[in-house]
């Protein structure tokens, strides 16, 4: 393949439409930002407050249900995919993009359970195809698989901040290779977790060395029988709760097709409802619960004996259930709830008797990942990026395994309609 010209040209063309995509999705994730500050922090200092009122979610969930709801009705692309199909890395258009970003602007800033790397995905996409046209190149069902596929991983990969994980998410969204691919990968990647827990395991209790890559970097505690037999048996429980999330946000998305307009607005505003009565409750600030968790789970890896074990509950509690009406009836992705959720399971179980906080934080954020989005490798992969090391690794691999297999084997619940939005058309 790459000795065809054709070929050639279209990693060119990648390669220049990656610079406008990567800087569009720079400042649209900056604004989404500063939005975000100035909603949650800034409006609330000026009342004098030091963090937001119990009843701040509510009003705010008020917009971004009717906001959301006109974009879904009035505009092509819909705003988006729905964030219960999981993530999608086709279907939207150059003409979706400006449903896309105002889906985004109402639904990210202002509360709501999801994260910004699905309207990322389909922002990139649609920003490739379009200046594939202006640049007039040929439009071709490959080409537009090629150089969709291209934009979505430019912009994707801003979120992240990492290229490989845009890469591999992307590779698992797309489906290269099929249902083949997970019969193989699924376990290679079983074996190869076991393989680096016995490694390690005979290594630490022989003093034997085998030789390896390793070049003397700090490394976390060494992993032990109590991470591992915990972290397998809080993936599978992690992996039948998010399984059910997820499944109420497909049967929400089954009631958001019979009534669109009512049914976003309530099903936004019963987010807000979870974040105000979180925050009532527990005296803490109501973005523990709101939001997506990017910027709360920092606060939660550094100081995790500042959360009490009620307020542990509570936003376990409060957050799965905004998460699930969320992602049914919303616009945004479900790559970040799911991992702060997982964190804060494994927080809250840290203490059983051989589990560590860092092996439980990284196993319960795989299991979670893996559950909302049926991509182990991909999980596996973000979750050693959010880590920032490889010593918890093959506990990540076997409770990503465990989490996928366990909601796989559960019934799937009501399907969702294909993404086949309003400005779409078929290559």
């Amino acid at each position: 393949m790459l000795r065809r010209p054709e070929y050639r040209r279209a990693l060119v063309f990648c390669a220049l439409i990656g610079i406008p995509v990567s800087l569009v999705a720079f400042f649209f994730l900056a604004g989404l930002h500063e939005l975000e500050r100035l909603i949650w922090s800034d409006w609330p200092h000026h009342l004098g407050r030091k963090q937001p009122a119990w009843w701040w979610p509510l009003p705010l969930a008020a917009v971004a249900g009717l906001g959301t709801s006109l974009v879904v009705l009035r505009f092509p692309g819909r705003g988006g995919h729905i964030p219960a199909a999981g993530l999608h890395s086709g279907g939207a258009t150059e003409k979706a993009i400006p449903g896309v970003i105002l889906a985004a602007l109402f639904c990210l800033p202002f509360g709501v359970v999801l994260g910004p790397e699905a309207p990322l995905i389909a922002l990139g996409g649609g920003l490739a195809l379009l200046f594939r046209d202006l640049a007039r190149a040929p439009a071709t069902p490959a080409s537009t698989a090629l150089v969709g596929a291209a934009g979505s991983a430019a912009a994707i990969s801003a979120i992240f901040g990492n290229p490989l994980v845009a890469a591999v998410l992307l590779m698992e969204v797309a489906g290269v290779g099929g249902a083949q691919l997970f019969a193989v990968m699924l376990p290679a990647l079983l074996s190869s977790g076991v393989g680096a827990i016995v490694f390690t395991g005979f290594g630490h209790w022989t003093g034997f060395k085998t030789g390896s890559l390793a070049i003397g970097l700090p490394a976390p505690p060494l992993l032990d029988t109590g991470d591992v037999v915990w972290s397998v048996l809080m993936a599978l429980l992690i992996g039948v709760v998010i399984h059910y999330v997820m499944l109420t946000g497909r049967r929400t998305a089954v009631a958001v097709a019979a009534d669109p307009l009512r049914t976003i607005v309530l099903c936004a505003l019963a987010a807000g409802a979870c974040a105000s009565l979180y925050a009532a409750i527990t005296g803490r600030s109501p973005t523990d619960v709101a939001l997506s968790g990017q910027a709360t789970l920092p606060q939660l890896a550094t100081d995790p004996h500042s959360w009490p074990v009620g307020a542990l509950i509570a936003v376990l509690a409060f957050k799965s259930a905004a998460y699930a009406v969320s992602l049914g009836s919303l616009r945004g992705g479900p790559i970040f709830p799911a991992i702060f959720l997982g964190a804060a399971t494994g927080v809250l179980l840290a203490p059983l008797p051989g589990f560590g906080v860092v092996p439980a934080m990284s196993a319960g954020m795989a299991a979670s990942t893996t559950a909302a989005l049926r991509l182990p490798v991909s999980a596996v992969v973000l979750v050693a990026l959010v880590i920032g090391h490889t010593g918890s690794l093959p506990i990540v691999i076997l409770a990503a395994v465990t989490a996928f297999v366990t909601t796989e084997l559960l019934p799937e619940g009501p399907a969702i309609p294909p993404f086949r939005p309003r400005g779409s058309r078929r290559s």
